[in-house]
């Protein structure tokens, strides 16, 4: 599963450091490199789920209204140039190599993290391009994301937030929600979609705090209803893209030259790869799905609810009077993530998962999934074998290579599905059909 870096030698596993949020670091670097960030204006993407589809759509407006637009993202799934797209497209691995060699003194005299380092090489390369404008994706928060430290965010959007990454932001929806709109600023105009009531509050009261206009934006029509068309599958893209249509409204109340039109082409020329992604491994179609956490499994299982609805590709051969037929799984989870919860949400009786190691990352079991998910017994929620219809699903841990497991996947009557986390996804993509 692991495939070559070739920026190991400079740029350090993230797992060396941990996870250090902070400001200070990177501000003083940004200083000393003459503060490239201060050359481009920037419009910042926070939450917890979405962040990266409302940051290519607001890319692809940008890039359609005729404006030189960067776009900053994080994770990335096979290369670290993904990170950074330029005008003329993704930063290329020379680019990225010239920027990460000049800085490898910056860092280290000012201890940059490995996100940090990336982010103030993106920052160089936007200003060095001669980007007007930004599009800046939080890592992780936003109070203390190194994004954070570009000064000109005057336009923010706000995707949904969820229970994620508890251990370093909180245990509860109201302090990660805390922590996220800790990129309020006065003057600002923060747009959202519908958030829980817990976020919602506090959106409300750090706008209000902080001297931020929030802006509530409902989910686009869809396309049969008058919507636009979307280059992003999935029910949940028209919640992202309603908050990627209000914050390039707001772009074009400040003056950048964004008219309908560019909205309209915008939304239908965004792709963002591992997301509800339709591909196929040997002539057999499968789904490939990021979802990492409790939020997205909810979304997840949504949409494939609909798509059996509707008695598509995905119903199979029904199995009961109106049960759709057992579904094939391919799952690895890291460690710290809610793992049970998200089987939980996304199985159905009968199911069968194989469960697979990540490569250089903790993560679960076939055997603890089990236990926890009462596959023998009763589940910490007190659901039992009663829960899953008398029929448990299937967990066992996958023993084969990647491509074995994908052979077993995809002999399925209903359409297989690769989730759990991005570095499964990311080991999936290149051995599936071009």
């Amino acid at each position: 599963m692991p495939h070559h870096d070739p920026f190991g030698d400079l740029i350090a596993p993230f797992s060396s450091r941990g996870v250090d949020l902070g400001l200070e670091r990177l501000q003083r670097a940004l200083a000393e490199l003459g503060h490239p960030e201060r050359r481009f204006a920037a419009v910042q993407v926070a939450g917890t789920n979405g962040k990266g589809s409302i940051s290519t759509m607001l890319e692809r407006i940008a890039a359609a209204a005729g404006i030189r637009c960067g776009l900053y993202t994080s994770p990335h799934l096979l290369s670290w140039c993904e990170r950074i797209r330029l005008p003329s497209g993704p930063i290329t691995e020379a680019e990225l190599r010239r920027q990460l060699e000049a800085l490898q003194g910056l860092g280290q005299r000012h201890g940059l993290t490995p996100f940090e380092l990336i982010t103030a090489a993106g920052f160089v390369a936007f200003a060095e391009a001669g980007v007007e404008l930004a599009v800046l994706e939080v890592g992780l928060g936003g109070r203390l994301d190194a994004t954070t430290t570009h000064p000109d965010r005057s336009v923010l959007a706000i995707a949904s937030i969820g229970l994620d990454h508890t251990e370093h932001l909180g245990p509860t929806l109201a302090a990660i929600a805390a922590e996220k709109a800790g990129v309020f600023s006065r003057g600002a105009v923060a747009v959202s979609g519908p958030q829980d009531p817990a976020v919602a509050r506090v959106l409300e009261q750090q706008a209000t705090a902080r001297g931020t206009e929030l802006r509530w934006v409902a989910p686009l029509a869809a396309e049969a209803e008058g919507g636009p068309a979307l280059g992003l599958r999935g029910e949940l893209q028209r919640h992202n893209a309603a908050v990627a249509v209000g914050a390039a409204q707001a772009l074009a109340l400040r003056g950048w030259p964004i008219d309908g039109a560019a909205i309209r082409r915008g939304l239908a020329e965004a792709r963002w790869p591992g997301r509800l992604e339709q591909r196929s491994f040997r002539g057999r179609p499968l789904l490939v799905d990021g979802a990492h956490n409790p939020p997205a499994a909810v979304a997840l299982r949504r949409e494939l609810d609909g798509i059996e609805a509707a008695g598509g590709l995905d119903a199979g051969t029904p199995a009961g009077p109106t049960a759709p037929a057992p579904r094939r799984w391919l799952i690895g989870i890291q460690r710290h993530k809610d793992a049970p919860e998200l089987l939980r949400t996304l199985l159905r009786p009968g199911d069968a998962v194989r469960v697979v190691a990540l490569p250089e990352h903790r993560s679960w079991s076939a055997a603890e999934l089990s236990e926890a998910l009462g596959a023998a017994g009763t589940d910490p929620a007190g659901r039992g074998p009663a829960f899953w219809g008398g029929l448990a699903p299937q967990l066992e841990m996958g023993s084969g290579s990647l491509e074995h497991e994908l052979a077993w996947l995809v002999d399925s009557a209903a359409l297989p599905v690769v989730a759990g986390s991005l570095y499964l996804v990311a080991a999936v993509l290149p051995l599936l059909d071009p």
